[in-house]
């Protein structure tokens, strides 16, 4: 496909500024592996260096004029765009569309009683569809897959080999479930009793997922003990994301790997959770907010903040104490010299126990 052409399918009414040949584009490559028939892209300024000495075809970059002088200089085709990142992920999309098997039931898989299946759908190996579940149109459930009852499966909704997804569970349109997920298993929760055991409270809730939800690899949603856990539409879930009962997410948030909600935690709109964040119980997020990797977050977070540390302070506050907290030693030194009768400021010795 020619760029200009390329680009034309890639953003259909966005007006764009393009200079240089028209190559063949067949592929797709980062600028240093990229070849002359092949699309790659600059965002990040860090890559600067990378035009010098590129073999790309064709390249889209954003408003950098530096990157674009260097471009004109090499005499590479390019496009300026508003979101380079973007466009390429499209790019890749259109060059390497995802496979998906051809439609059918295999004969190993087992269909329990009263189960509706639409068209075009897809049944794995040994993948076990329980009684009274709904498949609608163009379903895919890879092998080894377990449904349990009353399962609710929208349209185009794919699920990779070896899930699991409990009795009534309801799962939307266009969502992608990766191996090993476990979605509306019992939640965590047990009270105290006189004696000193544990009493399981029973978990009664469901888990329903929205449209567009995408869950990573190993990672598990547990259903509420009487309220659903709910995942908003276009919320992207990393692997080994543990998301507690009763938990209620809005739309298109982000969670990366090792992040664990505790029951009842609500996240709005928006929400980005770095690497192994943890948020208590019946925490609220608030829209839009960003929390850093490991942050421990156990109060609430209103709208639109930026929080890191635990617990979870504002990101720029911690920042500042970072980097306080590498200077402590010359300070401490200091603080000693102007005070040197002060014995508070004797540091402890570790008690022996």
């Amino acid at each position: 496909m020619r760029f200009r052409a390329l680009l034309q399918r890639l953003l259909p009414t966005t007006e764009l500024w393009v200079e240089g040949e028209d190559p063949e584009i067949l592929g797709v490559a980062p600028l240093d592996r990229a070849t002359a028939q092949d699309l790659s892209f600059l965002e990040n300024p860090r890559f600067y260096g990378a035009l010098a000495t590129t073999q790309a075809g064709a390249v889209l970059v954003g408003n950098e004029p530096q990157a674009i002088a260097r471009l004109r200089e090499r005499q590479i085709p390019f496009a300026q765009v508003p979101q380079p990142r973007l466009a390429f992920a499209q790019a890749i999309a259109l060059f390497h569309p995802p496979q998906r098997p051809q439609p059918g039931i295999h004969p190993t898989a087992v269909l329990g009683e009263g189960v509706q299946v639409g068209r075009n759908v897809f049944v794995g190996p040994r993948a076990v569809i329980g009684d009274r579940c709904h498949l609608a149109d163009d379903v895919v459930v890879h092998a080894g897959t377990v449904l349990y009852a009353d399962v609710t499966v929208g349209a185009r909704t794919v699920i990779h080999a070896n899930g699991t997804i409990h009795a009534h569970t309801v799962l939307g349109a266009d969502c992608l479930l990766h191996s090993g997920v476990v979605v509306g298993d019992e939640g965590f929760g047990f009270v105290p009793t006189p004696d000193g055991t544990w009493y399981k409270m029973p978990q009664v809730g469901r888990v329903v997922l929205g449209d567009r939800v995408e869950v990573g690899s190993n990672s598990t949603i547990d259903r509420g003990s009487l309220q659903d856990t709910v995942i908003g539409a276009g919320t992207k879930i990393d692997n080994l994301v543990q998301i507690g009962h009763g938990c209620r997410l809005g739309e298109n948030c982000l969670l990366a790997g090792q992040v664990g909600l505790a029951g009842g935690a609500e996240l709005g709109k928006n929400v980005t959770l770095g690497g192994q964040v943890g948020v208590s119980n019946h925490i609220q997020v608030g829209e839009g907010v960003m929390a850093a990797a490991k942050t421990g977050i156990a109060s609430d977070v209103a709208a639109h903040s930026q929080v890191m540390g635990y617990p979870a302070i504002p990101l720029t506050t911690f920042r500042k104490a970072s980097a306080i907290f590498r200077r402590l030693p010359e300070i401490y030194k200091l603080v000693k010299q102007l005070t040197p009768n002060d014995r508070d400021l004797e540091p402890s010795e570790p008690q022996d126990r």
